[in-house]
């Protein structure tokens, strides 16, 4: 007999939202929005309330890839970051003034020519608290790049670039899965030798690890140029010379153009001219890019689609990082909590009703694996 789809479903088990899956660069808008927005602030509650929305996002809504699990790995990264400038801030001092002493550790003298730098002595409360302050800060914005990793991977925007930046994408792409790949071969190697019997730590092990690692990289390598060189990568289309002056011409003034215009909004004198001269730069360098791609003649298999789901996604990330952007503007003691005197933080109501609209793509995008896939041939086969 048959099972339907509702008897197969575990009870008491939440349905699962399908459809269109969310563009790749939604999600690395929205996570780089809140990366912004967590720039702008160095209050505790506001970084925890961010990182916590961040977090539910990503367990409501990554895939089961195996790029989804690097999650873990920047969260550890993000903690190590964060020991290690509370670290420095024990051993080489704060520059904050502090009277709370923690703990006097022995003062190592140093030559004159190092005033201003010390080596141990009295390590203060607000001094930690600065420095847990600040790291937390750094460690919410590599929390929000690994967010990014995990509900969509680098490889997927590779589909969603520019001709003309497709060769500059695949070198960022491979270099971005590199890293991932050998600790992956480090690992499967150490767990084989233990298998064996054979040291997998200190010195030894390292270099009977090491050696394969890197030949199996360098063997990845040369298959996937192979494949590359097989499919024709690298072929160009026959352009007029007049449409390479037109390109080279865009490309460049564009670039030059929002340059010029970012310096003029960061400076009080080109208030007038910095935003024009900025959206001017960009129209002319995406008009270079259009036009750079008419020379690349590949095609897309299966492309990520822009639709109402991803402008949700990433309408709420901008919102965020904006709101954020304007209360550290309005409000900086708010946002900025001082550690002298020693003063518990508040938490503004605003700018952490802000932080919760990041919330939005936990409700709008596919759960899990229930992003809306094309059947297979054998699934075409078997449907009624």
């Amino acid at each position: 007999m048959t099972t339907g789809p509702s008897s197969s479903r575990t009870a008491g088990a939440p349905a699962r939202r399908s459809g269109p899956r969310v563009h790749a660069g939604a999600w690395w808008l929205w996570a780089l929005a809140l990366g912004t927005g967590a720039t702008r602030t160095t209050n505790p509650l506001l970084l925890a309330l961010l990182l916590t929305v961040s977090g539910y996002v990503v367990v409501t809504c990554r895939p089961r890839t195996p790029s989804a699990r690097s999650y873990t790995a920047f969260l550890r990264l993000a903690l190590a970051v964060l020991v290690i400038r509370l670290f420095f801030a024990v051993v080489l001092g704060s520059p904050i003034p502090g009277t709370h002493v923690l703990v006097t550790l022995p003062e190592v003298p140093l030559p004159h020519w190092a005033q201003g730098i010390r080596l141990g002595g009295r390590v203060t409360a607000e001094g930690l608290l600065f420095a847990l302050y600040d790291g937390l800060k750094l460690a919410a914005l590599l929390i929000c790049v690994g967010a990014a990793n995990a509900l969509a991977a680098p490889a997927r925007l590779l589909k969603s670039l520019p001709g003309a930046l497709y060769e500059t994408g695949v070198a960022v792409v491979v270099a971005l899965t590199f890293a991932p790949h050998l600790v992956a071969d480090g690992r499967r190697l150490r767990a084989a030798r233990r298998l064996r019997g054979r040291p997998d730590r200190g010195v030894r092990g390292l270099l009977h690890v090491g050696l394969p690692v890197l030949e199996g990289a360098l063997e990845r390598s040369v298959a996937l140029a192979a494949a590359m060189d097989a499919r024709g990568y690298g072929r160009t289309a026959e352009v007029a010379s007049t449409v390479r002056r037109t390109t080279a011409a865009l490309t460049l003034g564009g670039l030059l153009g929002v340059c010029a215009g970012t310096y003029g909004l960061l400076t009080a004198a080109g208030g007038s001219y910095g935003l024009p001269v900025l959206l001017a730069g960009l129209a002319a360098a995406l008009g270079g890019l259009w036009l750079g791609g008419r020379r690349s003649v590949r095609t897309r298999y299966r492309p990520d689609t822009w639709n109402a789901r991803s402008c949700l996604v990433a309408a709420s990330g901008v919102a965020v990082a904006a709101l954020l952007t304007l209360a550290a503007a309005r409000d900086p003691e708010a946002l900025h909590p001082g550690v002298v005197p020693l003063v518990a933080p508040g938490l503004p109501l605003w700018p952490a009703a802000a932080v919760l609209l990041g919330l939005v793509p936990a409700f709008v995008a596919p759960t899990g694996t229930a992003a809306r896939e094309e059947p297979g041939p054998r699934a075409r086969e078997e449907s009624p």
